[in-house]
């Protein structure tokens, strides 16, 4: 009987880490100046057969005009929504090298015109299920890909993780579903050669810093640092692929704000609307050849061409004020407290994931509720949860909701809205309501308030003991 088997302990003991985002749209941009620029037929179907899995020219030609229920060229048309998986791995220059130390899911509503990236902390314990005879092991959730790819670091896997060029994707795919709630239409991964080939290949990038940063353990490629540190200036700025790469890896800078979880993803956004903005502004058809040879060998997705085409068409009209992010972290829906001296875990703070299904199933709160702008307050009226109240607060930020200063007050034993505003946002109030499953109170006139120092006109939601047992996965109602 075969058993799965570890390639080594490292995976499991090594510290938080944030790594470069990809984005959808320098893919599909890609597939369609490949389809247009005139490049030899063979070079090009040879490219996308590598990548994608490109093989029948006259069937994709027919998907494209009739594409197939469910696929995703079919899935915008008819306005559903599409979630996709970025992956970012270490590549053959790191001792790990299937490691997908970044995961972002990406969320595409074609009904509202917008886009949601949520990055998934790679330290965060899931259970991943890839083995015939064996049940799933608990590991980090950046191991999943490399279980399925590390055939000989690991054994036993079933049939669909263990050969086939997108069997890492698949049970990337597969182990995130089970964080999310979310099923994905497609992967898309590149490793950090990758990332640095292609914007070296687009000339470089434009970025802005809010404030210097300065690293002195940023890792070299020799399992030390490098040398003085990295550095970079407060200000505007033209930077390499390199430094593309210091910028979204650096987790130690000495300034806090930069060493922060937010202080990275903030980082990563900048990058990525960096590359978009580079990505549709160079001269694409005399850049095909630098970016075939950067994504050739290092990046790989199960999209296909007509499906990456559909993408590139749907993004293109996108305006930055459309696309949204969010990061799950140890100061909203996971806790680090799982940890011990020899790994640094991240764990849900509710074991049964529905809270964070619950998270990922209203990315898209509806236009209507965000542009009521209603200002909103979170209040912790559990008994125990201290920082509950924090944790909601930040948790919906992203989505779009006005959320101001959280308060602590009196313990409740229901979750109930109050509405100060006299009913001036309906459909905020709702909205709410039905997210945390709370009941509705106007505060009469001229009588004392129900909660301390409410947001003037708006609407304050005190979350009770039966939110919080919710929260901890401990009730279902």
């Amino acid at each position: 009987m075969s058993t799965p088997f570890p390639p080594s302990s490292e995976a499991i003991t090594s510290e938080p880490s944030s790594r470069p985002r990809k984005r959808v749209v320098l893919a599909a941009a890609l597939a369609l100046v490949i389809l247009v620029g005139g490049f030899a037929a063979y070079r090009a179907q040879s490219f996308l057969h590598s990548v994608t899995g490109f093989s029948n020219p006259f069937q994709e030609a027919q998907e494209a005009f009739r594409p197939a229920p469910g696929s995703i060229a079919w899935k915008l048309n008819h306005k559903e929504q599409v979630n996709l998986l970025l992956l970012g791995y270490g590549g053959a220059e790191n001792d790990a090298p299937w490691l997908t130390d970044s995961m972002v899911v990406v969320s595409l509503d074609p009904a509202s015109g917008r886009v949601m990236q949520v990055s998934i902390p790679r330290d965060l314990q899931v259970k991943i299920d890839a083995f015939q005879n064996a049940p799933p092991v608990t590991e980090k959730v950046n191991t999943a890909y490399s279980v399925a790819m590390d055939t000989q670091g690991w054994t036993g896997q079933k049939s669909q993780f263990r050969t086939g060029k997108d069997r890492g994707g698949r049970l990337a795919e597969q182990t995130v579903t089970a964080v999310t709630g979310l099923k994905f239409d497609g992967y898309l991964a590149a490793d950090f050669k990758a990332f640095r080939d292609v914007v070296d290949a687009m000339g470089g990038i434009d970025v802005c810093l809010d404030g210097p940063l300065d690293d002195y353990q940023y890792p070299d490629y020799h399992d030390g640092f490098v040398k003085g540190g990295i550095h970079f200036q407060k200000g505007c700025q033209h930077i390499n692929g390199e430094q593309a790469l210091q910028l979204a890896r650096s987790r130690h800078a000495k300034q806090p704000a930069e060493a922060s979880d937010f202080g990275r993803s903030r980082r990563q956004q900048l990058l990525l609307s960096a590359i978009r903005k580079q990505a549709a502004s160079v001269n694409a058809l005399t850049k095909v050849p630098q970016l075939m040879d950067a994504l050739q060998k290092d990046f790989s997705t199960d999209l296909d061409l007509n499906n990456l085409r559909a993408l590139q068409a749907w993004t293109s009209k996108l305006q930055d004020n459309a696309i949204g992010h969010a990061a799950i972290t140890v100061d909203d829906l996971v806790t680090d407290q799982c940890s011990s001296p020899a790994a640094y875990l991240i764990c849900p703070l509710d074991p049964s994931w529905r809270m964070m299904h619950q998270y990922f199933a209203n990315l898209f709160v509806a236009p209507s509720v965000v542009t009521e702008k209603a200002p909103v307050q979170i209040a912790n009226g559990s008994r125990s949860l201290a920082e509950l109240g924090d944790r909601v607060s930040l948790s919906l930020k992203p989505l779009g909701l006005q959320v101001e200063a959280p308060q602590r007050v009196r313990s409740a034993t229901a979750t109930t809205v109050y509405d100060y505003s006299g009913g001036h946002y309906p459909e905020t109030t709702r909205w709410l309501q039905q997210y945390f499953g709370a009941t509705v109170v106007q505060p009469a006139a001229g009588q004392p308030s129900p909660t301390p120092q409410p947001p003037a006109g708006g609407l304050v939601v005190v979350l009770g003991h039966d939110y919080a047992l919710r929260w901890l996965g401990q009730s279902t109602a």
